[in-house]
C-alpha cells in the first residue's frame, strides 16, 4: 500500500502556499486575530519553554540564538521567539512570506535581534554547526517525507550547541497519518512523531497537548528533544 508521505511533492506545496494571502489569518488557514488561535499558540510554547527552563541553559559563553523553521510571515518570532532568544534566524521558502517577514520583523532588525532570513525550504536547508541554543518547527515538518523528516532532524542535532534544543509543535492525527492535497502536506500521529525522532536520534524530554484551540481541529502537541548521547548532567546546569 502506498505510504500517505510518499505523495509529497515540494513544488506542489510552494504553489499553494504562495498564493495564500501573507497575513496571520492566511497563513494560519482562517484561524486568525479574531479566533483564540495566535494567542493561545503563543500562550502554550510560552508555558511550555517555561517549564523547561532548568535543561535548556545554555551552554557558557553561548547566546540563545534560535530559529523558526518554517517561519511564514514571521509571526512566531515575533510574538514568541524574539520574547525568548538572543537572536533568530528564519527558514522560509515561501517568497510573498519572506517579503513580509522583512517588513513585520523590522523592529527586531533595528533591535540586532534578527538574524539571517534562509529563504529555502527545510529539505535543502543546512544549519552551520553548533550554532543554535533553540531550534523550533511549528506547523511545517508535514511538507517533509518521512525519510527527509529524519535527515532533516540530523542536520538540526548538528546545529545544535551544546544542551541545544529542538522542539517540534504539531498537529496529530489519532489513527492513520492523513495526507492533505491541498498543500501537500501530511499530519502524523503521536506514535509516528515519536518512532520519527528516536530514528533520528533524538530523545523526547518533553511533551504536551497544547490548550485552548477549537474542538474541530487537529490536536496540537509540542516535543522537546535532545541528541541521544548529548545532554550535560544536571549539575553543570547551576555555575555560579
Amino acid at each position: 500500500m502506498e505510504r500517505p508521505d510518499s505523495n509529497i511533492n515540494y513544488e506542489d506545496a510552494i504553489n499553494y502556499w504562495s498564493n495564500v494571502p501573507p497575513t496571520v489569518d492566511g497563513v494560519l488557514g482562517g484561524y486568525g486575530p479574531q479566533t483564540p488561535v495566535p494567542s493561545q499558540d503563543v500562550h502554550g510554547s510560552m508555558h511550555f519553554v517555561r517549564k523547561l527552563k532548568s535543561r535548556m541553559v545554555p551552554a557558557q559563553g553561548m547566546s540563545r540564538w534560535s530559529v523558526d523553521i518554517g517561519a511564514g510571515i514571521g509571526r512566531v518570532t515575533r510574538d514568541f521567539l524574539s520574547k525568548i532568544s538572543d537572536k533568530v534566524d528564519l527558514v522560509e521558502p515561501v517568497k510573498p512570506f519572506v517579503e513580509q517577514a522583512r517588513v513585520q520583523l523590522e523592529p527586531l532588525a533595528q533591535s540586532g535581534k534578527l538574524g539571517t532570513i534562509y529563504d529555502v525550504g527545510m529539505q535543502d536547508w543546512v544549519p552551520e554547526n553548533g550554532k543554535y541554543w533553540l531550534i523550533w518547527c511549528q506547523w511545517c515538518v508535514g511538507h517533509l517525507p518521512d525519510e527527509e523528516f529524519v535527515k532533516f532532524l540530523k542536520r538540526c542535532i548538528q546545529g545544535l550547541q551544546p544542551n541545544g534544543t529542538i522542539v517540534v509543535k504539531e498537529n496529530n492525527t489519532t489513527g492513520e497519518d492523513d495526507f492533505d492535497p491541498q498543500d501537500s502536506s501530511i499530519t502524523r500521529s503521536d506514535e509516528k512523531f515519536r518512532a520519527l525522532f528516536s530514528q533520528a536520534g533524538l530523545k523526547l524530554i518533553a511533551t504536551e497537548r497544547q490548550k485552548g484551540m477549537p474542538k474541530e481541529l487537529y490536536p496540537v502537541r509540542i516535543y522537546a528533544l535532545k541528541p541521544q548521547q548529548s545532554e550535560q548532567p544536571a549539575q553543570s546546569e547551576h555555575h555560579t
